[in-house]
């Protein structure tokens, strides 16, 4: 019997991998493409964003409705988005109409036709989703985050733009960038559930063989500088983030920075979940994150807040912070582990996110990395590891960003002493 994942090359560049999940009665099939905002210049800012929306809008053959209504028809469901490094278009349905879904996601991402009508439409449908992201202040947090962090730079560009690049964008601009990135040689299509790699192969060569020739477009080479940015409002609560330069998904101590973040503030055991929300009370939410890129990567720790209680949160954050510079006991690390390799293992019963990582996957390191070889980089991280990795984190230069009424948030200088003592 084949191997359950298979990877193909295809003379075009175009790669395709699959994994054969004799268990599933679906198919799930995504093209993953490797541009996002940090390919765009300033003046086409969003306009990664705006392609994915424009995707379902119609293509030569098929109207937006058409769309909609095919997919549904055999009761499947068709979807995209876009990050920083990747923009990808996927259905999932059931496994006799793969061939429709491969119809589909080619369709769109070849004969999309770009109506000025529907463009037009697209253009206040994301004007107003920007209008939303600016309105929710513990979302909006992220992109001042970012654009601090990388500051005049393609990374620290906000993935859905500005309203005003958003208004002045042509119909040129969108099929311009399209055609510089949407090549064979950047893009991935990756396919699982009940399937056959043959007869997947048959498919992507006979719906995606219009798409232009090329190979992987460069981005440019990202700067962390990192900051201080607050936005007073008048809000109840105030929204923070502090963050630092991290690594990327193929660095050595990528498992070891995921480790260290799952037992700092990853669930309701974390050590800042414990201390600030469980004795403390001074929170509803925090939690620590790892937003890793191909180059490097930021680890943050997000709270929304009390102003009165701003004061107390952020020395107690900082004293964890160096606290886990001390050491870790073994069962924590144990949990954090449990915790990792679970949620790695449960993904990998969904379609969809096994091929989210197959793609990610090839994208990042050209080829499958095994969950064996995954699980052994995780159970191989030690407590030395942790702290090393702690001290590098939380004694470089730090970011913060606040949204709401921050007085009691401390400056950043004071929080570059308090980290540094």
């Amino acid at each position: 019997m084949d191997e359950p994942i298979q990877v193909t090359r295809l003379p075009s560049g175009l790669t395709v991998v699959t994994e054969r999940m004799d268990r599933v009665e679906t198919v799930s099939i995504g093209a993953y493409v490797a541009t996002g905002s940090r390919n765009e210049t300033t003046e086409e800012n969003g306009v990664s964003h705006f392609l994915e929306h424009m995707a379902f809008k119609g293509t030569a053959s098929r109207s937006a409705a058409a769309i909609a209504e095919e997919v549904e028809a055999v009761g499947g469901h068709i979807n995209a988005y876009t990050a920083r490094e990747q923009t990808a278009y996927y259905v999932k349905l059931l496994k006799e109409d793969t061939a429709l879904g491969c119809d589909i996601i080619g369709d769109i991402l070849t004969h999309s036709s770009f109506e000025p009508e529907e463009l037009e439409r697209e253009r206040s449908v994301i004007l107003q989703e920007i209008g939303q992201a600016n309105d929710t202040p513990d979302d909006i947090i992220f992109d001042y985050f970012q654009a601090t962090a990388y500051p005049n730079q393609s990374l620290g560009r906000a993935v859905l733009g500005s309203a005003e690049v958003i208004r002045g964008m042509g119909r040129s601009v969108l099929t311009g960038y399209m055609g510089r990135n949407y090549s064979h040689g950047n893009i991935v299509v990756a396919a699982t559930g009940k399937l056959e790699h043959g007869a997947i192969l048959d498919l992507v060569q006979k719906h995606f063989g219009d798409l232009p020739s090329g190979a992987a477009t460069p981005f440019e080479a990202a700067t962390y500088t990192g900051g201080e940015f607050r936005e007073d409002r008048d809000l109840d609560q105030v929204h923070l983030l502090l963050g630092f330069p991290s690594v990327g998904y193929g660095d050595p101590d990528y498992y070891t920075t995921l480790l260290l973040s799952t037992l700092l503030g990853g669930g309701m055991s974390s050590r800042l979940f414990q201390e600030i929300r469980e004795k403390r009370g001074l929170v509803y939410s925090i939690y620590s994150f790892t937003a890793p890129f191909k180059d490097g990567g930021l680890f943050g720790i997000y709270a929304g807040t009390g102003e009165s209680e701003a004061a107390e949160l952020t020395p107690v954050v900082l004293e964890e912070l160096a606290k886990v510079q001390d050491g870790v006991s073994e069962a924590e690390l144990a949990r954090a582990r449990a915790q990792v390799k679970a949620s790695l293992l449960m993904s990998q019963e969904s379609t969809g996110s096994r091929c989210e990582q197959l793609a990610r996957q090839i994208q990042t390191f050209g080829r499958v990395v095994s969950t064996a070889e995954v699980l052994g980089k995780i159970n191989a991280v030690t407590e030395a590891d942790i702290r090393r990795m702690a001290a590098r984190h939380f004694r470089a230069a730090p970011t913060l960003a606040t949204v709401g009424p921050s007085e009691n948030v401390p400056g950043l200088e004071t929080i570059v002493e308090r980290l540094a003592a």
